[in-house]
């Protein structure tokens, strides 16, 4: 018994095989917890509010400014010529965030919130400047401010979830364990006077070391200072925002002394019933009526209009075009008036004209305050909604239903003496341009369907902004049928005019919205057509003939105040006879408007 014993001591001892993977898992998993332990650790570790606002500028200027980076590769060339400048910038990036992070460096509940917002800009707007090539200068952001929610969908995509959340979700998680250390509110005040101070002289010290490298680059090149992340976009928003505040009351100047029906509204006269359509994001290059090489325009072409070719806008954006278009100022008067002035539409019903305005856009910027106003959707039966509109958002012929029904709620004897429709599109609004088509009239195959442009074949984009075109086509030709069906009752008529171009991809440039100076013409240029019923050509005395022959004229938004006046023979003292584009081919003009 001992020896077998003691045998059975000395005997190896036996480990199950299937407890060794378990024993490996094990100790990767204690590793990968104690990896945890010292990553939260570092995380959690105290720092005071200063420091963990230095860190985030630090972290912004790598992390959010690669539209910044990469202009600046494509301008300067060689590396040494750009090196210094970028240097430069990404000094002055971190003290200005420094800067205004000293206003928000406090130990206060909410300020990790606020300090995380300020991320979240940066990544959204880093986003855009990067998929659409736009700067977050001061227009950008009343565009934004004033978005609807309808655009806002259409910009929304995976690309830019997966964008954003690439940025904001290190410093998220970094922010929500991080511990704030606590400090008296004195000793906060002293030290984040102490970090402004710091950041300003910093940063005047590089302007003053490196002038005759920034200054010559910011001079020729001012939209860099728009691309400086998130500086820019909290600036300009904070610009739009604040301006009101501080600006002095503005006053309403009127316009409307004197205005009253011309001589072609004597007594038996036939009413008058004229359309404006204000169209949205169109191209003149991409209109075949302009010589485009697409027919993207047979229903204009097919029912005689008249075109403009050589038209330039008020402004790029709906913002700053659709308030100044109408207006008596003039885009120079408009821009740098101090107060706010009545537009055409009160002086047309001042004058005794019935005015409707029927939006299927986002607003009319102020256009429209005072006088009646609709929106397309309003009162569309279940079968029209479900036939013209898609997610909230309609075609733009939802406009055209029930419009006999809009025109016969207008006051009667307003309706009686003329009646001003103005139809405010949809019509190719970016960057979703495949949503303003209907899917049996797309006739430019195969078209792009995401809202991120820079992702599509360029010939697939061009296909979906020219369905939109043709769609725009299709819509103006129904608007033109339906003044036909009138005809017998009304002389009518009908004039189309883009609120601004668009980009496609040239130089790099999407969408709209550039700064004016530096924007490039596609998003300037932008068509004007006219239709007009023989009834109409005799009462305004105008030559079919020439207005053809008138075509190549150039023109701006600046006539559209005048030339409207002209065309409803409404008198007014603010009235300019050189700016209305029809006056040239009236046969006989004897009044003095």
């Amino acid at each position: 018994m001992f020896l077998r014993a003691s045998s059975a001591s000395h005997a190896p001892a036996t480990v199950p095989i299937s407890s060794q993977p378990s024993t490996a898992v094990d100790g990767i998993a204690a590793r990968l917890r104690e990896a945890l332990r010292l990553l939260d650790g570092w995380l959690s570790a105290p720092l005071s509010a200063q420091q963990i606002v230095v860190r985030l500028s630090l972290y912004l200027l790598l992390a959010a400014n690669w539209p910044l980076w990469l202009q600046l590769a494509r301008i300067g060339g060689a590396p040494s010529q750009y090196l210094r400048p970028a240097a430069g910038l990404a000094v002055l990036i971190v003290c200005g965030m420094v800067a205004i992070f000293a206003f928000m460096a406090w130990t206060a509940r909410g300020m990790k919130l606020l300090w995380w917002l300020v991320v979240l800009v940066a990544a959204l707007a880093q986003y855009y400047m990067l998929t659409y090539s736009v700067v977050m200068d001061s227009g950008m952001a009343a565009n934004v401010l004033q978005t609807d929610a309808g655009e806002v969908a259409d910009l929304l995509s995976l690309r830019l979830l997966v964008s954003v959340l690439a940025v904001v979700a290190l410093p998220g998680l970094w922010l929500l364990r991080v511990r704030v250390t606590a400090a008296t509110p004195l000793r906060q005040v002293g030290r984040n006077l102490v970090m402004l101070v710091v950041a300003l002289g910093v940063a005047a010290g590089t302007v003053a070391a490196l002038s005759r490298d920034l200054a010559p680059l910011m001079r020729n090149h001012p939209h860099l200072r728009y691309m400086m992340n998130p500086l820019a976009s909290l600036y300009s928003t904070t610009a739009v925002v604040l301006r009101p505040v501080f600006a002095r009351s503005r006053t309403l100047v009127p316009m409307t002394q004197g205005a009253a029906l011309g001589a072609s509204y004597t007594a038996g006269a036939r009413p008058l019933l004229f359309v404006l359509v204000v169209g949205e994001t169109a191209r003149a290059e991409n209109f075949g009526i302009n010589g485009y090489g697409r027919d993207t325009t047979p229903e204009l072409a097919r029912r005689g209009a008249f075109s403009w070719r050589e038209v330039r806008s008020c402004g790029t954006s709906t913002l700053a075009s659709l308030p100044c278009m109408f207006s008596p100022l003039g885009k120079s008067a408009f821009e740098s008036r101090d107060n706010d002035y009545e537009n055409l539409l009160d002086v047309a019903q001042a004058a005794g004209m019935g005015v409707l305005w029927l939006d299927n856009q986002s607003g009319c910027k102020g256009v429209c305050d005072r006088v009646p106003r609709a929106k397309a959707v309003d009162g569309l039966d279940d079968a029209a909604r479900q036939s013209l509109c898609d997610g909230g958002e309609c075609r733009d012929e939802a406009m055209l239903h029930n419009l006999d029904a809009r025109l016969a709620a207008l006051p009667a004897a307003r309706r009686e003496r003329g009646v001003l429709l103005v139809l405010h599109q949809m019509g190719s609004h970016g960057p979703a341009y495949y949503k303003r088509s209907a899917g049996s009239a797309k006739r430019f195959m195969p078209e792009c369907r995401t809202e991120v442009l820079a992702d599509c074949p360029h010939g697939e984009l061009v296909n979906a902004y020219d369905n939109s075109i043709a769609a725009t086509d299709a819509f103006l030709g129904k608007t033109i049928d339906w003044l036909r069906g009138q005809s017998a009752r009304y002389d009518t008529g009908l004039l189309y005019l883009s609120d601004h171009g668009e980009s496609l991809g040239e130089y790099g440039l999407f969408l709209h919205g550039m700064p004016y100076g530096m924007a490039p013409d596609v998003q300037k240029h932008v068509p004007m057509v006219a239709w007009m019923h023989d009834s109409m050509l005799r009462r305004e005395k105008l030559s079919a003939d020439c207005l053809r022959a008138s075509a190549d004229t150039p023109l701006t938004h600046d006539h559209l105040y005048h030339s409207m006046l002209g065309l409803l023979d409404v008198q007014s003292p603010s009235y300019q006879r050189g700016l209305d584009t029809f006056d040239g081919c009236r046969g006989s003009v004897t009044d003095s408007r």
